[in-house]
């Protein structure tokens, strides 16, 4: 167990709790309140680590999902308190948009050496009951408050959450270093680019993403845009190509009806015709 997590003290109340040995390379984040914790995001499922927060704090602990992945919230079965947007609630209660097939040949995708009580057989997507959270909500812990921003794009109702004091920004899967997967049916690269211009207007004095390095620093949101508008515009241009194609077989196929039309005509003509010349030769 302690060997699948890695903890990170990153402030005196702030904890980083990752899975580096996974492919993944989750984050997760336990903030610690006067009153309570929040736990931002419960990593894959693969072990719980409801048994490291457990070792870091006493607090009640909510747990809140940057957004309803599997790689997300493979721990919330083990917290009585959890916090998901209402956009993708339904994802909790039968609507993953994956089946677990799929989600299991992602979580195997690269070879891991799991713990030795995972097995693969037993392992699910977490489907439960959960609050509801909305943009400019603010969650209070207790001497420490956290700003609730709905930033859709990677998924409909994803979320970065803003700690006030410390002007820190956890961005889940909507800005690290690495590649930005969007391989979801439930993927707006057009949401996307918005969002990632909404976090231009902050003032940040950390980045923290729910992947790969924390070591990031405000400029990657600068970057992640200039990329993401880039490809935004490349997508314009592709559904444009789609378009006039698709006027080009519109129109193909509106000219194959019409010869068509004319061919049917002939062969009735021809065989008009025919039955004439065969009259003819008989008589």
């Amino acid at each position: 167990m302690k060997d699948w997590f890695q903890v990170e003290m990153l402030d005196d109340t702030t904890y980083v709790i990752s899975e580096h040995k996974h492919y993944e390379k989750t984050n997760c984040y336990l903030l610690l309140g006067k009153q309570r914790a929040l736990l931002i995001d419960s990593g894959l499922g693969v072990a719980d680590i409801r048994k490291i927060t457990d070792q870091l704090t006493a607090l009640p602990v909510t747990v809140i999902a940057t957004h309803v992945h599997w790689d997300h919230i493979g721990s919330h079965g083990s917290y009585t308190d959890v916090l998901v947007h209402e956009r993708e609630y339904s994802w909790l209660n039968g609507k993953f948009p994956l089946p677990l097939g799929v989600v299991k040949q992602q979580l195997m995708k690269e070879p891991c050496s799991f713990p030795g009580d995972f097995h693969m057989n037993a392992y699910t997507v977490w489907q439960g009951h959960a609050g509801i959270v909305g943009d400019g909500d603010i969650l209070n812990l207790g001497g420490r408050h956290i700003r609730v921003l709905h930033t859709p794009g990677h998924s409909p109702g994803h979320m970065c959450f803003f700690d006030l004091e410390r002007e820190w920004l956890y961005c889940g899967d909507l800005i690290y270093k690495g590649v930005l997967y969007c391989d979801y049916p439930s993927t707006d690269p057009q949401a996307y680019l918005l969002s990632v211009q909404r976090l231009q207007t902050l003032a940040l004095q950390r980045l923290l993403p729910a992947h790969y390095t924390i070591e990031v620093g405000p400029s990657l949101i600068q970057e992640t845009a200039q990329v993401a508008d880039v490809q935004m515009k490349s997508i314009d241009q592709i559904r444009d190509g789609i378009r006039d194609m698709s006027q080009v077989v519109s129109d193909n196929f509106a000219m194959a009806e019409e010869t068509s039309a004319t061919s049917e005509e002939l062969a009735a003509q021809s065989v008009t015709l025919n039955e004439f010349v065969q009259k003819f030769e008989l008589e």
